[in-house]
């Protein structure tokens, strides 16, 4: 700190010590230790001079300057130091270590991407909005750990983002992008998808970016829709599900499953619960099968009425209204700013 930033530290210490505060607590909002401040109550000027000569060593601006002419020629502009000393060292040159190529491109801001072309990005997903069952599904694969140390069962997960319903369910002893084909023809087969009905959506793992697997999307006319890679969070629905898959009660003791028929058989027990038993909050505590059914709003409509005859009952009790009973219409997946604007749109027409 400068000598007049100490002083002002000082000042307050001192009125929030006045005030019957703690130093120490002080000092920590302050982050400054509180043996840093009795010193400078003592000595509160910076008598630091720095140092008086500049090191043998160091490059004159000249040789500073040819350094940042190099690194910024079009032949070395894409190039970090690990690669432009190297080379240079191939040709016979030598301007300066690698490291002083580091502290050169820090002082003068070039660490950033330096050549003309832009870096590599990953596009967020389209932004995909659901307005009823059977429009937007997600799917993903999560290992069950068997008995065995090292083996694993691959439970393959479809379900539908609009009503949270799992659409279909498979266990296989290995993952790959022919088994994901198959799994969601019989899962469209199943839930009687027409071709150009629904978007799949998925992480960018190799079964769900496979030549297969994308084959048969395309003969059943699935769009699909990826997400960014190393970015867990493009695929919410279905990691949600899973968390909840193995945080249930009922989840086997050490995570382990004796065989591939026990995995199937508590999986199909857990999706009856998930689908017919379970009220999901992310539907105002809805079951998935219900609103997978379109029953969803005599149910929401029937508790409205129920709390509109306990405040006519007993009024004193409420103080507003009653809680929110509505039903969500609209369900975001990857959200963003044009999928606000079609959600707005898609309510005034629904209004």
């Amino acid at each position: 700190m400068s000598t007049a930033e100490r002083f002002e530290c000082l000042a307050l210490v001192r009125e929030a010590h006045g005030a019957g505060a703690r130093k120490e607590l002080v000092c920590e909002l302050l982050g400054v230790d509180p043996r840093t401040v009795a010193r400078w109550e003592t000595k509160p000027e910076d008598l630091r001079q720095g140092p008086n000569t500049t090191p043998s060593n160091a490059l004159t601006e000249a040789e500073q300057a040819a350094v940042l002419k190099v690194a910024n020629s079009p032949e070395y502009a894409n190039l970090p130091p690990g690669q432009i000393v190297p080379r240079l060292a191939d040709l016979g040159i030598y301007l300066a270590s690698e490291s002083t190529f580091y502290r050169l491109f820090r002082a003068n801001d070039l660490l950033n991407h330096r050549s003309k072309s832009h870096p590599h990005q990953h596009k967020k997903p389209e932004p995909l909005l659901a307005t009823s069952p059977n429009q937007i599904w997600s799917w993903d694969i999560t290992y069950l750990r068997a008995e065995v140390r090292g083996m694993f069962y691959y439970l393959y997960l479809p379900m539908d983002v609009f009503s949270r319903m799992i659409v279909h369910w498979e266990i296989h002893d290995t993952e790959s992008a022919e088994l994901a084909g198959k799994m969601i023809t019989r899962a469209c087969e199943k839930q009687g998808i027409k071709s150009g009905q629904i978007k799949l959506h998925s992480d960018n793992g190799g079964p769900m970016k496979g030549a297969s697997m994308l084959a048969t999307l395309q003969w059943l006319g699935i769009a699909p829709s990826l997400s960014r890679p190393k970015v867990s969070d493009d695929n919410p629905f279905s990691e949600s599900l899973f968390k909840t898959l193995k945080y249930c009660p009922s989840f086997p003791l050490g995570g382990r499953f004796e065989s591939i028929d026990h995995a199937k058989l508590w999986v199909e027990a857990f999706v009856h619960w998930y689908n017919n038993i379970h009220l999901h909050s992310g539907i105002n505590w809805i079951t998935p099968a219900s609103r997978h059914a379109n029953q969803d709003q005599s149910i929401l409509s029937n508790r409205v009425a129920v709390y509109e005859a306990a405040r006519k009952k007993n009024p004193n009790r409420w103080s507003e209204r009653i809680r929110d009973w509505s039903r969500p219409n609209i369900v975001e997946l990857n959200p963003g700013r044009s999928s606000k604007i079609n959600k707005i749109s898609c309510s005034q027409e629904a209004s």
